[in-house]
């Protein structure tokens, strides 16, 4: 009987580095699920996007380690190839986001039982002017801080890095004057902050990206934060985004399949923690269920 075939591409610094004393357990299951293995340790940035957009075809799972930058790169990768193979994902960053959603459990052994014994979920794949992204394009406000914060910070002290990166920066609150499209409606402001998700959590916190969030329906949640005019505003942003009450106008949340966003200048944005390029026009559209994630059971 022909063995499965199972590609590991996995980040060896992701997190504290903890995956490499878990290794061989983890390697154990594969194997004894019957697969044989391939390893690969990432070597430099888009590594695991360039392997899995060349190489996914010889084998019949795809199984990537690190945090949710790692996975945004495999499925990139796998965004590029015509025919697709299930992706099994072991999270093992400092944040793990769309693991939570997905509802992946956080111990590396458990998970890795989940790749080899679940069952494949086709999930929605964000695209950014060409570009993937797996669960949150970001700008404005901390939007820097995932990628801009040192790896060694990230790994000592958590989501506390996040925030106290962030905090540096509120005296110098930069807005984004703003046109904004999604076919319904149109909305011209100045804004602070926008992301647009298919996550039940972002940077760790959870329902932050609104109610009733499905990973497969084809819609992003949308979350805009206006500029404030004073600190009782700041205070009713942080209210309300924390809370999830809906009862301030500066804030605009709602749900789209696309977007068309154009700025006077340039703007920075985040991809799943990492730097998506600097933009004036973005369109970003929802591929409903494009790629097939292995989860415990139907999200």
């Amino acid at each position: 009987m022909k063995k499965k075939k199972l590609l590991f591409v996995f980040n060896p610094f992701s997190g504290k580095g903890q995956i490499k004393n878990k290794l061989v357990d983890i390697l154990d299951q594969f194997v004894k699920n019957g697969y044989e293995v391939t390893i690969y340790p990432t070597q430099k940035p888009q590594d695991a996007k360039d392997l899995v957009a060349k190489r996914a075809g010889k084998y019949d799972l795809v199984v990537c380690s690190g945090g949710d930058g790692t996975l945004d790169e495999a499925v990139s990768g796998m965004m590029e190839r015509e025919r697709k193979v299930p992706i099994g994902y072991i999270p093992s960053g400092s944040t793990n986001d769309f693991a939570g959603s997905l509802k992946i459990p956080k111990n590396m052994i458990k998970a890795a039982q989940t790749v080899v014994g679940g069952v494949p979920f086709a999930c929605d794949v964000g695209n950014f002017n060409g570009e993937y992204f797996v669960y949150i394009a970001a700008f404005g406000l901390f939007t820097d801080v995932s990628y801009a914060t040192r790896q060694e910070l990230k790994n000592r002290i958590g989501h506390l890095a996040y925030i106290l990166e962030g905090v540096k920066r509120i005296p110098g609150i930069q807005s984004y004057h703003l046109k904004i499209s999604d076919g319904r409606q149109e909305i011209e402001d100045e804004f602070i902050y926008g992301m647009i998700t298919n996550s039940t959590s972002a940077g760790g916190f959870k329902n932050i990206t609104g109610k009733n969030v499905k990973l497969d329906d084809g819609i992003f949640e949308v979350t805009l934060v206006r500029m404030p005019k004073n600190p009782i505003e700041v205070n009713e942003i942080i209210r309300s985004l924390t809370n999830l009450i809906d009862d301030t106008d500066l804030i605009y949340t709602f749900k789209t399949d696309c977007l068309k966003i154009k700025s006077l200048e340039q703007i920075p944005w985040t991809l799943d923690g990492e730097y998506g390029g600097s933009h004036r026009e973005i369109t970003i559209q929802n591929e409903k269920q494009a790629i097939e994630i292995m989860v415990n059971a139907p999200v």
